[in-house]
């Protein structure tokens, strides 16, 4: 049973990854923990989870440097960057779409009240968005690195 959980929240996790409403990291986390525990932490122990557990964290941190490090790469200022990190936030509660637009508007409007030059507003909403897009791809390699981190420990 704990078996069929583990793959589950896997499984969901890796959904999470693309979909905004689920939690992709801390799920796939979560699967991986409860697969260790399965096997009452016999082949996956501790220090294992605990390397796993600051992957997971840094999945946090990525989706929001990458989102401004992409606007700052474009010449966005400081007040753009704030703009794409409320943007993004704002953008998780319309799914996808609003994950996509959320740090460009973020970032457009952040940036035209500082500067009100659409030219440079608009390159720095360009540069959150792929910022983010960058961040989900790290997202994506985090994941699996994980996964393979947890499949290595597990079968050595």
């Amino acid at each position: 049973l704990l078996w069929i959980l583990a793959l589950v929240l896997v499984l969901a996790g890796f959904a999470g990854l693309v979909l905004p409403a689920i939690p992709g990291i801390p799920l796939i986390y979560a699967g991986l923990f409860v697969a260790a525990w399965a096997e009452d932490f016999a082949y996956v122990g501790w220090v294992t989870l605990l390397i796993l557990g600051l992957l997971a964290l840094v999945s946090y941190a990525i989706d929001f440097a990458a989102t401004a490090m992409g606007a700052k790469k474009f010449g966005a200022s400081p007040r753009a960057l704030w703009g794409a990190a409320l943007g993004t936030l704002v953008g998780l509660f319309f799914g996808l779409p609003g994950l996509l637009i959320g740090p460009f508007a973020g970032a457009l409007i952040a940036e035209l009240t500082h500067k009100n030059d659409l030219h440079s507003a608009t390159k720095a909403g360009i540069g959150a968005t792929l910022g983010l897009l960058f961040g989900a791809v790290l997202k994506i390699a985090l994941a699996f690195t994980m996964v393979g981190v947890f499949v290595f420990d597990r079968l050595i």
